[in-house]
């Protein structure tokens, strides 16, 4: 396997083999270009017109970060149409992993052989077989996670690759030799998938998001490197793990000054360290979803404003937290029907559904949301601030060199505003919500404390949404939901509460109605995750065995392990048609601490363990 690149200019000619429409690899453009030099640092490239390209790689322990910089030292400007941000070639699998993702049914693992996908070589080696895919538009995870992980069944090895990327991107798996070995590119999509170009004129340069590749003996250890590679911007407040109540599934975005102190007082004492106030909290009445963007307070609601409740929230001994859909703007915005500032996509402002979208590259946008998010944020004493995002620009915008690059241009705006936020506010606990998980790409996961694991508050799915996700993103950033209720089971309190065990807990529902029976079921949840904090913050997943297939209605059972050390926590779920009795635990392990009890369908139980 050898690491190089890709590219493609407009006006080359395409590669062979019947590929053009299907792949922009092989073209002209590429076999232009001879390597002039390789150091532990870079590979360079040059094209003897004034072209170069230089890889740039940076081991990190067991991973390697690589990006592709293009720089035009030529008297003419050139049109970019694919630029990827690694290639690798003669990599020797034959089965490829991707993250599949729709919304709350995040990160499912999909495995195909490359007969299944049809890239076996033809009899001669003759015409290239490709299969490209990625997501187009603003949610950086949907319909996949930018993940790729190819196999080699012989040995078990694998080599897996994340895009750090904000929007649209893809990944290629291709093969043109008759040996079968594969070539396998990545980056921002392309003109033919996401309808980008870039135009770099002389003395000009373009540099490619980041792709972190690893390898390992098997799926679990390739995961893992990636994962470890991963560097997020925890804010010194959030290091420990502490479990978050967020009220939305208690007031059903109705929170008021009198229900917030409520809670708040049932809250006290039981250890819980963020509160946060969900949407709700601005614009007028039943019509508070429509005027995102204006982030006036409802003082009907909140009369003495944020800082009363915030205020409160403190006394009782939690941070306050606040949601904002800060790029958005909604219809019964005043600024909605003024297209000034608001992207644009054809010359007129762009709106899917109910939303249209704030400029982020424009100053005035940059001076309205520091006032209206940080300033309410400093104001009110927010320590939290939760950051959603429910729509998508699709497959691109106004303002960049082709409607794929304004795309990129604005999402790398948004994501300069989560950075000021903690430049202003340098301590504060940045949440990444995007309708649950559309945005759980590294790009993002690295400027914040956690994120949203999914919109599925409180379907059976959770544990098997939540253990997906390690393969992908730190469980110490995946924030997942226990929404209590005043009719749940015992078994069912322990279902809800395990699954925080695979990330990090967030409690929500009818804490007023719960009885003192089930609280003590909570507490003991609670009292058992903060036991386990520092394996579920520091450790490796080990194992992960998942029968079902479908998420709205798990059969068979799951079993996830997590070990830092010789210390172990081993989380089981039991569905549908589970099957009778309790999984085995490493040999020789001791089990220190039990939650729960696994012993009928849709119930859970979690084990602490130390190995001998």
């Amino acid at each position: 396997m050898e690491l190089c690149t890709e590219m493609k200019l407009v006006g080359d000619t395409y590669g062979s083999g019947f590929g053009c429409g299907l792949t922009l690899t092989g073209s002209a453009t590429i076999r232009g270009f001879e390597k002039v030099g390789e150091d532990p640092s870079s590979l360079r490239y040059e094209n003897g017109k004034g072209l170069a390209l230089t890889v740039h790689k940076r081991q990190e322990q067991d991973a390697l970060r690589v990006w592709t910089e293009f720089s035009n030292h030529s008297g003419e400007a050139v049109t970019l149409e694919m630029l990827a941000s690694f290639a690798l070639q003669d990599v020797e699998a034959d089965a490829i992993y991707r993250l599949q993702s729709f919304w709350s049914a995040e990160g499912k693992l999909r495995r195909e052989t490359v007969y299944d996908l049809h890239l076996e070589p033809s009899w001669s080696g003759h015409g290239v077989r490709a299969e490209r895919f990625g997501t187009v538009g603003s949610m950086p995870v949907r319909k996949y996670f930018p993940f790729l992980a190819l196999e080699d069944s012989r040995t078990g090895h694998v080599t897996a690759v994340q895009l750090y990327v904000g929007a649209s991107w893809q990944m290629e798996v291709s093969c043109r030799e008759k040996s079968g070995r594969l070539t396998v590119t990545g980056g921002l999509a392309d003109r033919e998938f996401g309808h980008w170009t870039r135009t770099v004129a002389p003395g000009e340069s373009f540099t490619t998001p980041q792709a972190v590749i690893a390898q390992g003996e098997d799926l679990y250890q390739a995961c893992a490197r990636l994962v470890a590679a991963q560097h997020p911007a925890i804010s010194p407040v959030d290091d420990h793990m502490g479990i978050l109540f967020n009220e939305y599934c208690t007031t059903w975005g109705n929170p008021n000054l009198e229900n917030l102190k409520a809670i708040a007082d049932r809250l006290e004492g039981k250890g819980i360290q963020f509160f946060v106030i969900d949407c709700g909290w601005y614009g007028q009445g039943a019509e508070w979803p429509l005027s995102v963007g204006d982030w006036d307070v409802n003082t009907q609601r909140l009369p003495g404003g944020l800082r009363e409740a915030a205020d409160y929230i403190r006394s009782k001994g939690m941070v306050p937290g606040l949601w904002f859909e800060m790029e958005s703007v909604g219809p019964k915005s005043r600024h909605y029907n003024d297209p000034t500032h608001l992207v644009k996509k054809d010359g007129v402002p762009l709106t899917v559904g109910g939303r249209r979208f704030w400029d982020m590259e424009d100053p005035w946008v940059v001076d309205y949301l520091t006032e209206k998010v940080i300033g309410q944020l400093k104001a009110g004493g927010f320590g939290y601030i939760k950051v959603d995002y429910n729509e998508t620009m699709g497959l691109g915008v106004d303002g960049g060199h082709s409607l794929g690059d304004g795309l990129q241009r604005k999402v790398a705006a948004s994501q300069r505003f989560f950075q000021k936020i903690r430049e202003e506010i340098p301590d504060i606990v940045i949440e990444n919500c995007s309708s649950g998980g559309h945005r759980l790409s590294p790009a993002f996961m690295e400027l914040v404390s956690q994120a949203s694991f999914s919109d599925a508050h409180e379907t059976t799915s959770i544990p098997i949404i939540a253990a997906n996700l390690h393969r992908a993103i730190k469980p110490e950033q995946s924030q997942i939901w226990a929404v209590l209720r005043v009719e749940d089971s015992d078994a069912r309190l322990h279902y809800s509460l395990a699954a925080t065990l695979l990330g990090r807990m967030c409690l929500s529902g009818d804490i007023h109605g719960l009885s003192q029976h089930q609280w003590d079921i909570v507490e003991e949840g609670m009292d058992f995750y903060r036991k386990a904090a520092e394996i579920i913050q520091k450790g490796v997943t080990v194992l992960h065995q998942c029968e079902p297939q479908s998420y709205n209605h798990p059969q068979g059972s799951q079993l996830v392990l997590r070990e830092l050390d010789k210390q172990g926590l081993a989380v089981y779920h039991r569905f549908e048609n589970s099957p009778q009795g309790l999984p085995a635990l490493p040999e020789g392990c001791k089990v220190v601490a039990t939650f729960g009890q696994a012993d009928r369908d849709f119930s859970a139980q979690a084990w602490l363990y130390e190995k001998g």
